[in-house]
């Protein structure tokens, strides 16, 4: 449940409240918006009476939450979440722009492409180190050389750093080059990776399984914030349906269900989302127009000769294409690039 405390609510009352809360064996969580602070107490209501909560000085309401998902959801926080990446902020008024190669093949390869996106207008710089590939003999990433090239680029171009983490055993080596740790799709409901990124402070990137409902997504967020890290950023990244026209099928209509159900960012992949080079432009109009917070893209100098998923990459000039298409719709609903 969400104790709401009044506007003019004493610092001691809301403790008095924690205090009474913690007794009862919840786990606590507040949460201060620009008005009045919101106490969320997880844990087994069974034999709690609200009333009981509703009468004690300094409280406002006292609101039961219905959804599975607590922490991420819009009663539990009504602001929106803002993640904050290296000064850049992801679920403000800024769309956020994240591009870089699916995988980290060369140091001259991502110096390459780190050059182009930034003088494009990207923040941040994208790149698996360690790639989880559907055949073991497709190229598996460059490993911690790969981590060193791209916090390098990150640091020679200003770019934050978004790579994957596929196991919890690599958090602690990955953590100390990239800026936000990205969950992929297949590891959405690895639920023992997912509590291991709840107890540390790095943003979490987290993308969508291929058969996952909004409600599934949500509660792996769940799993994340319930360790302690509310720096989730979500990231619609297509789904799997019975349509072969496209790798995947991207879920446009997430983008507004979610911004309703929880506070949390989101950020649309259009690369995955489609899978193919010349639909990715126009999803990605659709995404800032549906609402996204930001968008993470592919991007290659030379697509054609890539180690993975050339077939979706664009080139640096069709991502300079998209930044000026963008900013049209972005300067349309009121937000910035």
């Amino acid at each position: 449940m969400v104790v709401v405390m009044d506007m003019q609510a004493t610092e001691a009352q809301i403790q008095s409240v924690i205090g009474r809360l913690s007794e009862m064996g919840f786990d606590i969580h507040r949460s201060t918006g620009v008005t009045r602070t919101v106490i969320g107490a997880i844990g087994d209501k069974t034999g709690v009476d609200t009333r009981d909560f509703e009468v004690l000085p300094g409280v406002h309401e006292v609101v039961r939450i219905t959804e599975p998902y607590k922490l991420a959801s819009r009663t539990f926080k009504e602001e929106d979440t803002v993640v904050e990446a290296k000064g850049i902020q992801i679920g403000g008024k800024q769309l956020a722009l994240i591009a870089g190669p699916c995988a980290v093949e060369s140091r001259d390869q991502l110096m390459t492409i780190a050059e182009q996106v930034k003088e494009a207008g990207a923040h941040g710089l994208r790149g698996g180190a360690f790639k989880p590939r559907t055949s073991p003999y497709s190229f598996q990433g460059l490993g911690e050389e790969g981590l060193k090239y791209l916090r390098e680029a990150g640091e020679r171009f200003g770019l934050f750093v978004v790579t994957e983490v596929m196991d919890r055993a690599q958090i602690a080596l990955i953590s100390e080059y990239a800026d936000v740790l990205q969950v992929g799709a297949r590891n959405m409901q690895n639920y023992t990776l997912l509590t291991e990124l709840g107890k540390q402070p790095k943003p979490v990137l987290l993308k969508r399984g291929m058969a996952a409902t909004v409600e599934d997504w949500l509660m792996s967020a769940e799993y994340i914030m319930a360790g302690g890290n509310h720096q989730v950023i979500l990231c619609e990244r297509g789904i799997r349906t019975f349509e072969r026209y496209t790798r995947n099928t991207l879920d446009i209509s997430a983008i507004p269900v979610v911004h309703k159900l929880s506070h949390l960012p989101i950020i649309a992949d259009p690369s995955h989302g489609t899978g193919i080079r010349e639909k990715v432009l126009p999803m990605a109009r659709a995404a800032v127009a549906a609402g996204a917070d930001g968008l993470m893209v592919e991007v290659h100098h030379d697509p054609n000769h890539a180690k993975s998923d050339g077939a979706q990459s664009l080139v640096p000039e069709q991502f300079r294409e998209m930044v000026r298409e963008i900013r049209i719709i972005v300067q349309a609903l009121g937000r910035e690039v």
